[in-house]
């Protein structure tokens, strides 16, 4: 289908001239002869852009093009004016114009300016359609009362600019909160850079975060941009906080109480206006005592508190999710819709999910791409339960496969090994001779948590 373009002009000449222009080119042509009407045509006609004079009678065009702006609509404007000033020009693109031209234009000039903004609108949409897939993804799923009471603190928060403290176990949502918290907030529109403090080694963790100068130290071959200066206007999200180290923390603590962040090897500060979502699985209060996590820190975090529940707090959505997630892995899939039967929900249900809604998704990921047929009964869910990972471990011995036989081993090892050093993240990883990093993929890979296992 052609691109439709609405031309707003009170000069028959004109319209008729540009027509031939747009005409010849391939795109469709729609006509208006005043503001007014230009305003219904938008409404009816559903143009993909507008050429909009300036001087017309009754509506000019710059107040149709504030009445656009006004209503949220983002639809490229190209303003035309046959008494063009500076003045003019410049409250035109305050107004959101794409492009100003001077009638007495060449078409040459017309034509790569309405191909620019049509590639810009046609960008845009593709942003906004894989934002609505994103948004589909991390969309938090379920009616209880416990999810309500989060649901609550999210629509609370998201319109201020304070900071927010997630906690929960892992794999209860917490990056979802985040990202609904930033959906809803001022900020939508703009950056939502996420930081999983965890997986970043101490030793890169504040580049990563802040930034670095070339030459700052060895590695450092060419200026790299932090993630704190990227999220500038927008919105950072730093994934289990509590592993962060002191010295990044103390850096952290300056960018919420001044707005700046420091470089490795700047002479200065840079200004940034971030809005920061931290969580964590871990205790911070405990943290704190022992000398692992700063005080001031920790009440500059926690200003709204947000407590994600376990899956077994909120089992009245565990259909639900089910539901969610099977139609989800379909799509992503391409497969045809496949049915999950009532007695396959309610088996589902009765699990214990100690690794949450992660757990759960991972499993009904399993039927669905494991499934032959259209329907998963209980037949099917027994045999993926049987040989799915168990969060508390099954006996190394009575594994029926080589993997699974490597996975139950390994997860016994590590949770042994966690016990002896009293779950010190730090001393384990040093012990098993593996980089920290690494050791908290495995555990969450093997959902181990001090809580279930210690």
């Amino acid at each position: 289908m052609n691109e439709r373009i609405l031309v707003v002009d009170d000069d028959e000449g004109v319209r008729e001239s540009i027509a031939m222009t747009l005409e010849y080119e391939g795109y469709e042509c729609v006509f208006a002869r005043s503001g007014q009407e230009g305003l219904d045509k938008i409404e009816s006609e559903s143009p993909d852009l507008v050429l909009l004079d300036i001087k017309m009678p009754g509506m000019d065009g710059l107040e149709v093009l504030r009445q656009l702006r006004d209503g949220g609509d983002v639809l490229p404007v190209i303003v035309i004016s046959g008494h063009g000033t500076i003045n003019t020009a410049v409250e035109a693109t305050k107004q959101g114009a794409f492009a100003f031209l001077e009638k007495g234009f060449e078409a040459d000039a017309l034509k790569v300016n309405i191909r620019n903004a049509l590639k810009q609108r046609r960008l845009e949409k593709e942003v906004s359609s894989y934002r609505r897939k994103a948004d589909v993804r991390h969309e938090m799923v379920g009616e209880s009362p416990a999810l309500g009471e989060v649901n609550e603190a999210i629509s609370r928060a998201a319109p201020t600019n304070s900071t927010v403290l997630i906690q929960g176990e892992s794999g209860v949502g917490k990056e979802l909160v985040a990202r609904a918290i930033h959906r809803d907030s001022k900020r939508r529109r703009e950056e939502f850079i996420q930081v999983n403090c965890a997986a970043l080694p101490e030793a890169i963790i504040e580049s990563q975060l802040f930034g670095h100068e070339r030459g700052a130290f060895t590695d450092a071959r060419q200026k790299q941009i932090g993630k704190f200066e990227r999220a500038d206007r927008g919105t950072i999200f730093l994934d289990e906080v509590g592993d962060m180290s002191l010295q990044a923390q103390a850096k952290v603590l300056r960018v919420l109480q001044e707005g700046e962040v420091e470089p490795l090897g700047a002479a200065r500060t840079i200004k940034v206006n971030v809005r920061v979502i931290a969580a964590t699985n871990r205790n911070l209060e405990e943290a704190i005592e022992s000398g692992a996590f700063r005080e001031d820190l920790y009440f500059r975090l926690s200003v709204i508190p947000i407590r994600v529940p376990p899956l077994r707090d909120r089992r009245e959505d565990v259909p639900r999710l089910i539901g969610h997630f099977a139609r989800q892995f379909c799509r992503e899939n391409n497969f045809r819709s496949k049915r999950v039967t009532l007695p396959a929900v309610e088996l589902l249900s009765g699990e214990q999910w100690r690794g949450n809604v992660r757990e759960l998704r991972n499993t009904v990921e399993r039927l669905v791409v494991m499934t032959p047929g259209d329907v998963i009964d209980v037949a099917e869910v027994r045999g993926i339960l049987r040989f799915a990972p168990r969060v508390g471990g099954s006996e190394p011995a009575r594994a029926k496969t080589l993997r699974e036989f490597k996975e139950t081993s390994e997860r016994a090892f590590l949770v042994e090994k966690l016990r002896e050093q009293d779950w010190n993240i730090s001393k384990t990883a040093e012990v098993i001779e593996t980089p920290r990093s690494n050791l908290y993929k495995k555990l969450d890979q093997h959902n181990i948590s001090k809580k279930q296992d210690g």
